[in-house]
């Protein structure tokens, strides 16, 4: 029904620059939550930064904040991750995920997102 293509990841250095990228199908992408979340290997996959609807709203982890940007191209049913000032500990699988269209749930959880794309792998080494 609704399908979710990651990529832009990559190896970096520290202090160096990444943008992800999150293709849709199906035109509700447009008009629900969207959210970034990583996963690191033997760790749990943790919340990134969410976007609404519009891209009038935004959230992010305290880890991110003044160094990753969310954003929406709703015409081109595509959201991106800016990612700036990168660290080691940055290291993990990204994934893009998307609410159900028309709900409104608390965007910080994973359990409230029902599409997930596949990942992709962002590396920050020297």
């Amino acid at each position: 029904q609704v399908q979710l293509v990651e990529s832009g990841g990559g190896l970096v250095q520290p202090g160096g620059s990444l943008r992800l990228s999150c293709a849709a199908s199906g035109r509700a992408f447009g008009t629900s939550v969207k959210g970034w979340f990583r996963q690191a290997p033997g760790k749990d996959r943790d919340f990134v930064a969410a976007i609404d609807g519009i891209g009038s709203m935004t959230g992010y982890a305290d880890s991110v904040k003044g160094r990753f940007t969310i954003s929406r191209d709703n015409a081109k049913n595509t959201v991106y991750l800016q990612m700036n000032s990168l660290k080691a500990e940055d290291t993990a699988v990204y994934y893009c995920a998307a609410q159900a269209p028309g709900g409104l749930r608390n965007y910080r959880r994973e359990e409230s997102y029902a599409y997930w794309g596949q990942g992709t792998q962002v590396a920050v080494s020297s």
